[in-house]
């Protein structure tokens, strides 16, 4: 399994999409903020929008990944017609009474339950763009997917759209990986070619006992070269990273129901006080309470 796939899976998550809105210009879309753990996103499918200083396109998608309360609008804001139900389908309606160019838009959250540090690790807003873009052709046609069964719902949409949106948020990382200059933390690393092998055995061995020479020879560099390179493209060192990878992993198995010795083995402690310990640091509480705490 590649890299994306396994630290994606470390992260469960929940996809909703569950509005479709049909606007004519002028027109504005003010969303509140959300919870910790969910991110808005909007899928512009037709049309035009303009949201925190960025024009937007058919086939972009904005998401915000620390629930910032946000505006899309086109046009002149102050002169938009209020927006109002209109009867649905599948997805609720939303609509105005504008008689100008037309934008029709898909709207939905991503909902990390137990643990959102992946949003937390990626920028405030994040916009990937599907048009025109050989990189992007899985997404596009998602997207147009997602167009057709949501505007002409048949036998089955309503699971075709559920199994859809699942799949985006890994579709959206893989194109904003490829598409962005800068990316943040762990997706610096990997996004950074020369470290990717280093992030590949910590995520997908996390039991063994790595270490920086170890993780240096994977990549072909010297300990010094590898350290700072990873430590500058992820924001922290290569033993806090893999730390924090062991407690993801620790914390996925917990909700199974696994045993807190057990599932210290699992991730490379030998003492369980010392797993203890780490677990507690990263999530505020023993593993134990976090067991018999369920999964959410």
């Amino acid at each position: 399994m590649d890299a994306l796939s396994q630290l994606l899976t470390l992260y469960p998550m929940r996809t909703a999409l569950d509005v479709r809105c049909h606007f004519g210009a002028p027109w504005v879309l003010d969303h509140p903020g959300t919870a910790s753990g969910v991110a808005p996103y909007h899928l512009i499918v037709r049309g035009e929008a303009q949201v925190g200083g960025q024009a937007l396109q058919a086939g972009d998608i904005v998401v915000f990944p620390h629930g910032a309360a946000h505006r899309l609008y086109l046009g002149d804001p102050a002169a938009a017609s209020s927006m109002r139900d209109l009867p649905g389908g599948l997805l609720e309606l939303k609509g105005n009474d504008g008689d100008g160019p037309p934008t029709d838009i898909l709207c939905g959250e991503f909902r990390f339950d137990t643990d959102d540090s992946l949003l937390t690790a990626l920028p405030p807003m994040l916009v990937v763009r599907s048009a025109g873009r050989a990189d992007a052709t899985g997404l596009r046609n998602l997207i147009d997917i997602l167009q057709m069964e949501a505007e002409t719902p048949r036998a089955g949409s309503e699971a075709i759209v559920r199994q859809l949106a699942s799949a985006l948020f890994a579709l959206l990382i893989r194109c904003w990986l490829e598409q962005s200059m800068t990316v943040p933390g762990l997706f610096a690393v990997m996004a950074e070619r020369r470290l990717q092998a280093a992030l590949l055995g910590m995520l997908s061995a996390p039991q063994r006992p790595w270490t920086l020479e170890d993780l240096a020879q994977a990549c072909h560099m010297s300990r010094a070269t590898f350290a700072r390179l990873f430590t500058k493209a992820a924001g922290a060192t290569p033993a806090a990273v893999l730390t924090q990878l062991r407690m993801t992993r620790a914390a996925r198995l917990l909700d199974t129901g696994k045993q807190a010795g057990d599932v210290a083995e699992s991730v490379g402690y030998q003492s369980e006080a010392a797993f203890n310990r780490a677990f507690k640091r990263q999530y505020g509480v023993g593993p134990g309470a976090y067991r018999r705490r369920g999964p959410e």
